[in-house]
């Protein structure tokens, strides 16, 4: 029980709003620890594990350009070609972004959307320019618009990624089923998260033209 400490380090830092970087480390290593393991070992797991997944370091490279395409004006040309479409709105645009981040999930394809590359600098300022085609201009609109499409991509991936048969979540169940002797196989698990998915993509759905008529109507300000 005592390696669940490394749980407390992660709840203390955090509400002390310590550098995230320096509680994970400071968890990792009570957690070592803990377990009887030495300090060099604990550094040495750290090594270990950067070295493995080092092609996770790539995707850094992803915030430089999505900030020089922001820079050069990709959030502008977003609201300019959704300003000349009279049938788009804010509802439509999410309902649109939610179908395809949670079939492209389910296809194991996650990087594809996202808050970053995706929801920030397109989706967002889409739905945004949407809103203000009915004149919704006031500043609490407009963080409404973004906390939604923050939700959209969120509840998409969330949802649509365990449908994929080789994504780490699915392999995580089934490898602590395993440890507890219960066999089941990733297929299983991945057939019995669609018919979450679809309720998830109905009720979210149904969320978003509510959404819609709200903002329509003005009772979003």
């Amino acid at each position: 029980m005592l390696t669940l400490l490394g749980i407390a380090v992660v709840v203390v830092g955090f509400v002390a709003r310590i550098n995230p970087l320096l509680v994970v480390v400071a968890a990792a290593l009570v957690t070592g620890l803990a377990a009887g393991m030495g300090p060099l070992e604990v550094v040495a797991l750290f090594g270990k594990a950067f070295k493995e997944n080092r092609y996770v370091s790539l995707l850094w490279l992803v915030l430089p350009a999505i900030g020089l395409l922001e820079r050069y004006g990709l959030q502008e040309r977003a609201k300019a070609l959704i300003g000349g479409l009279q049938a788009a709105t804010t509802g439509r645009i999410l309902l649109l972004y939610f179908a395809i981040r949670q079939i492209t999930s389910a296809l194991g394809l996650t990087s594809l959307g996202g808050h970053p590359q995706m929801v920030r600098p397109l989706v967002a300022p889409m739905a945004e320019a949407a809103a203000e085609t009915h004149g919704l201009t006031d500043d609490d609109t407009r963080q409404k618009v973004r906390a939604m499409s923050a939700a959209t991509d969120n509840i998409g991936l969330f949802f649509g990624e365990d449908i994929f048969i080789a994504i780490g979540s699915i392999l995580l169940m089934v490898g602590f089923l395993q440890q507890n002797g219960i066999v089941v196989e990733p297929l299983h698990l991945s057939v019995w998260a669609i018919p979450t998915a679809i309720v998830a993509f109905i009720v979210h759905g149904t969320r978003l033209v509510l959404f819609d008529r709200k903002l329509k109507s003005g009772a979003a300000r």
